[in-house]
């Protein structure tokens, strides 16, 4: 769960308990912020949310989660608590419940708009009520409204939900407690409805008037090796001698700047299993949560093979809004659009010649590198990296359906299938329009998605991978967005697996029924989990089943088996099912404007049956058992959020203006900035901003973070203002500096290689080898050769000796030096890798060259 970092205001007439309130837009005057001490708002108002703890259990590849959020009324009027967080798109919530003085109050699950009819029925009756909701836009958006909250009242509010956990390239299985909720582009005027539209008051870490607790309780048979984490965690404690339980908690003193992550190692994680639940013994048996239902995990065992040399038409579009200028994070200083562009380079460097590739840049506008997809050849390979070099974050805000819609208008190029790069670190309001248009194309492309830093929407990366037959990755922490990338293409460049089935051999009368849908990419190395509901007759004694994944590679048809026990097991949760249902929820509901009747009608049967909340439900709790309702108005108090964050740029102009720049959550400034001139149209516009400050924030991360888009005599003007008072406004008239691309020593390198795969021989090349042109050409043995080659073998020498740490992000160039070597130097290459091992004084094997 986690924190809206928007610096606004809630006004008496803004409270979103009902689809027909409006939310009202961003005011553009400026909003004064003042320090203030105590559990207070940025309005001088107590706050009622006192602490949020959470409670953790995973049990193999599964989360279940159970989050209290303590409240007391501490005024002497009735209130009405808004508290508005994040949580992953795949989180299944089914319960929600209410503990009043020792009194358990049970939400029901209804039709969204009913239960804000009873919500507001119970209001206006001065009942409490309590109300949990999805956005409407966005599936990992939600909002909690406690209403009626009477004088010293104290009330515990707890939501449960369960979540598959993703596995990371290492073999790590990664959990999220999200603490971020970046603001959102918004798309269309449908969006402003979105509780993410609720003006909320942010204030300085220090001043959070509420605290977050987190205990994990983690099992598996397979033994659990180590935990690590990106927050301070108290020592790990096993539970069992075999090391197949342990418990973890967060250290004390956390600070809301950044996502909870945990990354889980077990001794053996690629096991493949079937776990059979039993079903609710109070439901028709064949029905969704009455008959039993099995989750399969499959780790498939696909061989790796030769890559394609000359298919496919790869598209990087990559953002360039004002926050791209900005630092990864507070554990990566590197300036994530100085990222991006290594990032492009070696995408680019690691093409197959004969390939289609093109570059789209986008944030408020979008421009494209070529008119359409270009072949990849020396001459627009070296003309797309020249532009990289020179790639800033200028474009404005995060408005990404016009270039996808333009990327996918144009025509198909036969032979060569569209592969989709995306990257992003903003968000827009209504992420279903943008999984649909994606959804809608998912037939002639597959959709590789990236969200850049903490806050990124999951809704929106993992729904736009997994309608296109994509993979979705997650940049934070120490993540380097180019390991992510590269490995990403060499999903992209694999062999597809075709004519992927599933067959189960069960006991005679048993069947199954998929929930999960019809798998049409398999990726190696990654894991395979599919929901059935098994239906007919279970055996009265112990039986076993077996279910078999089969697939086709490059003409081979290839099985993997797994047997089971049926069996199935009690669970008073009833995690598989719910997280089946959950399944199922993800395929039909795109929100009330993208999805149809039927499917609607669908979505809402299937949440309300399982008890899993949906777009289109909302839990709703009425307690009624009070001495006396509450009588007169309620005072609104939206819950306030960590000092570090700011609205994206470039919203829609009829309701939020925008500066241009985004501050992320690592920078801990609490700053309320507001356009006071229309932003130009042309990427280097003078802009006139209203900067005003509070506290004593972090203000060289601001400043740092402004570099990029303002002159160093603007920002020393701001520092010297900022220094003579805690309490200023500031107007600046800036423009932009163009932006350096920073390179490495092993970028260089990089640089110099040609489409092909090759290096020339030449000055540029012997400076990174630390030699000289002489001592390179007497040191040939094949001085009759073509030097091409022998430059060829140094530089791939060079990488093996000293980019060993950096070798997932180069290893798809060298294999194409590689393949070039064997065709122009064939049985002269151990001769060759022998001459410049000893030149260059590496430990290289000619092994390394495939001999």
């Amino acid at each position: 769960m986690g924190y809206l970092p928007w610096t606004k205001s809630l006004e008496k007439n803004d409270c979103p308990i009902s689809s027909s309130i409006k939310h009202k837009p961003l005011q553009t005057q400026a909003v004064t912020m003042e320090q203030h001490c105590g559990l207070i708002t940025g309005n001088k108002e107590p706050v009622p949310l006192k602490s949020i703890s959470v409670t953790l259990s995973i049990n193999d590849f599964v989360a279940s989660v159970s989050a209290t959020l303590n409240y007391e009324n501490e005024e002497k009027v009735p209130l009405e608590a808004i508290f508005v967080f994040p949580m992953d798109e795949d989180s299944a919530v089914y319960s929600f419940e209410a503990l009043v003085d020792g009194k358990k109050i049970v939400a029901e699950l209804q039709e969204k708009m009913e239960a804000h009819s009873i919500y507001e029925d119970a209001l206006s009756q001065g009942y409490q009520a309590y109300l949990l909701e999805e956005d409407d836009y966005s599936r990992d958006v939600f909002s909690c409204n406690v209403g009626n909250l009477q004088p010293g009242a104290k009330v515990a509010v707890t939501l449960r939900y369960v979540q598959e956990l993703p596995l990371e390239t290492d073999g790590a299985l990664r959990y999220v407690l999200p603490a971020i909720l970046n603001p959102r582009y918004q798309l269309s005027e449908h969006s402003v409805e979105s509780c993410l539209n609720i003006k909320t008051p942010m204030v300085p870490l220090e001043d959070l008037p509420y605290t977050l607790s987190m205990v994990a309780t983690i099992i598996s048979q397979h033994g659990i090796e180590r935990v690590q984490s990106n927050c301070s965690l108290n020592p790990l404690q096993y539970l069992a001698d075999d090391k197949t339980s342990a418990q973890v908690s967060l250290a004390g003193g956390h600070k809301f700047d950044r996502d909870v992550e945990l990354l889980i190692y077990y001794n053996e994680v690629h096991s493949p299993s079937v776990a059979v639940e039993m079903g609710m013994q109070d439901m028709k048996p064949d029905s969704l949560m009455g008959a039993p239902s099995a989750m399969v995990s499959f780790y498939p065992d696909i061989p790796e093979v030769e890559f394609s040399k000359a298919c496919g038409e790869f598209v990087f579009l990559m953002d360039r809004s004002g926050s791209m200028g900005c630092r990864m994070n507070n554990q990566n200083s590197q300036r994530r659009i100085e990222a991006a562009k290594e990032t492009l380079l070696l995408l680019l460097k690691s093409l197959p010649m004969g390939c289609y590739f093109n570059i789209y840049g986008f944030g408020s506008s979008y421009e494209k590198f070529f008119p359409e997809s270009v072949k990849y050849t020396q001459k627009t390979m070296e003309k797309a990296v020249e532009r990289v070099k020179h790639l800033k974050a200028d474009l404005g805000g995060t408005e990404i359906l016009k270039p996808l819609c333009d990327i996918y208008k144009a025509p198909f190029i036969p032979g060569h299938s569209l592969q989709l790069f995306v990257f992003t670190d903003g968000e827009v309001d209504d992420t279903f329009s943008v999984i649909k248009t994606v959804q809608l194309n998912s037939k002639k492309h597959r959709c590789f998605s990236f969200g850049i830093g903490e806050g990124a929407s999951t809704s929106l990366i993992k729904g736009i991978a997994r309608v296109s037959g994509g993979t979705a990755e997650f940049i934070t922490g120490k993540d380097r967005m180019q390991t992510k990338a590269l490995g990403s293409l060499k999903f992209a460049l694999n062999s597809s697996v075709n004519d992927i089935s599933l067959k189960w051999d069960l006991p005679a009368g048993l069947s199954a029924n998929m929930l999960s849908p019809k798998q049409t990419v398999i990726f190696r190395g990654q894991r395979l989990i599919i929901y059935a509901q098994l239906t007919g007759t279970m055996p009265k004694v112990e039986s076993s089943g077996e279910v078999c994944l089969k697939y086709t590679l490059q003409g081979k048809v290839l099985k993997n088996r797994v047997t089971f026990s049926i069996q199935p097991k009690a669970n008073t949760s009833f995690t598989i099912h719910r997280l089946a249902a959950k399944s199922l929820i993800q395929i039909k509901d795109l929100g009330s404007h993208k999805t149809s009747k039927g499917e609607e009608k669908d979505v809402v049967n299937i949440s309300i049956q399982s008890g899993v909340l949906s777009s289109f439900t909302a839990f709703i709790a009425i307690n009624k058992e009070l001495n006396q309702p509450v009588q007169g108005p309620l005072s609104p108090r939206v819950i306030p959020t960590p000092g570090f964050g700011l609205p994206d740029l470039g919203a829609s102009k009829a309701s939020h203006p925008r500066l241009g720049l985004k501050v992320p959550a690592f920078c801990r400034q609490f700053l309320s900035l507001k356009n006071s001139a229309e932003m130009r149209s042309k990427s280097c516009s003078t802009r006139e901003t209203i900067v005003e400050m509070s506290s004593d924030c972090l203000f060289q991360d601001y400043l740092s973070c402004l570099s990029s888009e303002i002159s160093e005599g603007s920002a020393r003007m701001m520092e010297n203002s900022y220094s003579s008072t805690k309490k200023t406004t500031v107007q600046i008239s800036s423009d932009c500096v163009p932006e350096g691309f920073e390179e490495s020593v092993f970028l260089q390198l990089i640089s110099l290689q040609k489409a092909n795969g090759s290096w020339e021989l030449g000055k540029n090349l012997t400076k990174i080898l630390g030699t000289n042109l002489e001592d390179i050409q007497a040191a040939n043995p094949a001085k009759d050769g073509d030097p091409s080659v022998w430059a060829t073998v140094l530089a791939v020498l060079w990488l093996h000796g000293n980019g060993k740490d950096l070798k997932c992000e180069w290893e798809l160039l060298e294999r194409k030096a590689v393949a070039w070597l064997h065709d122009h130097a064939g049985s002269s290459i151990p001769m060759l890798v022998q001459a410049g091992s000893n030149l260059l004084k590496l430990p290289v094997t000619p092994a390394v060259f495939g001999f």
